[in-house]
């Protein structure tokens, strides 16, 4: 079974919103975890705007990119330039990805205007996992 990591700054928007398609569109064919090179919790309205599409990622945790040091990654998806940039190098064979996501946790406005940065940059980022998905498992 091929595994899979999703890789942002903080593991609280962006990368848990890839996380949940990517679990979803794969289904058994992967092992999907996803990590910060910093933790920041996983953000309210990133499990508010998933939960509006179906999928459920409350059980979802935040988690440092060195509790995953010894898993032997396939697909290594950085999900913003920050993350690429500070990435550790794994001694691993992973195949690199990498899609600079707009980070909605930096929206502003009312609620409703900042929710839909969420939902604009949930769609983003689904279409592109259902991408990798069919191309790549």
């Amino acid at each position: 079974m091929k595994k899979v990591l999703v890789l942002c700054t903080g593991n609280s928007c962006r990368s848990q919103i890839a996380e949940g398609y990517l679990r979803y569109f794969a289904g058994d064919k992967a092992e999907i975890y996803s990590a910060g090179v910093e933790t920041h919790g996983v953000n309210p309205r990133a499990i508010a705007t998933m939960a509006e599409d179906g999928i459920d990622i409350t059980g979802h945790t935040s988690n440092n990119i060195t509790e995953y040091s010894q898993i032997p990654f396939d697909f290594v998806i950085t999900v913003c330039d920050h993350a690429k940039e500070r990435c550790p190098v794994f001694p691993t064979s992973a195949q690199k990805f990498h899609e600079n996501f707009p980070d909605p946790a930096k929206a502003t406005g009312t609620e409703e205007e900042i929710m839909q940065q969420f939902r604009k940059v949930r769609q983003i980022i689904k279409d592109y996992t259902k991408s990798f998905v069919v191309k790549n498992l």
